[in-house]
């Protein structure tokens, strides 16, 4: 009797094996994945030459960032052009030109592949109207070309941190002369693929 009881047994295992992968795979949780989101910030150094001189001013800038996402779920490569026209310098030398701004955000759930590579690479616009206008034309070095009188230094690695947002990495590019700030916050959005 328990010889019988025991091939019984055994008979039942592969049965029990073959079912294991379904019942798992059905109760398995989904798999984490990642989207972002990049947000901007402009600003100018405590000694900037337009803080000292120009405090109320109107001003416009715009500048050009290359950006490039690509995931197997979500490709990007393009050029982000944003504008802000109606720009007021700030008496406290403290406070940012432009408050921080969504610049782009992926729609779609992909695999964690990194931070997107997004490069500042021209800054331009004017501060002031009439004689006392000064304009601002900033770009970063390109090879075979003289450096640029008013250079964008892009990349500068800032701190990580968090804010209402969530955690984010930051980076900045920077003009020479003018003494401008462009930062940019990366963040990681987790999500469900």
């Amino acid at each position: 009797m328990r010889f019988r009881a025991f091939w019984r047994l055994l008979a039942l295992v592969p049965f029990a094996v073959a079912l294991a992968p379904a019942g798992t795979a059905l109760g398995a949780p989904a798999e984490l994945g990642v989207r972002h989101r990049i947000d901007v910030m402009i600003s100018a150094e405590p000694d900037a030459p337009i803080l000292s001189r120009l405090k109320g001013a109107k001003a416009e800038l715009a500048f050009t960032v290359r950006l490039s996402a690509n995931s197997k779920e979500s490709k990007f490569f393009g050029m982000l052009r944003p504008s802000f026209p109606d720009i007021v310098v700030p008496d406290d030398p403290g406070k940012p030109l432009v408050q921080q701004t969504k610049l782009w955000e992926e729609d779609v759930c992909h695999q964690r592949r990194g931070l997107p590579k997004v490069t500042v690479t021209q800054l331009s616009g004017h501060f002031a109207e009439g004689e006392a206008r000064v304009e601002i034309s900033a770009i970063n070095r390109h090879i075979g070309l003289l450096v640029p009188p008013d250079e964008l230094t892009p990349g500068i690695k800032l701190d990580p941190g968090s804010d209402s947002f969530g955690v984010f990495y930051a980076f900045r590019a920077q003009t020479r002369n003018s003494r401008l700030n462009v930062d940019l916050k990366i963040y990681p959005i987790d999500c469900f693929l």
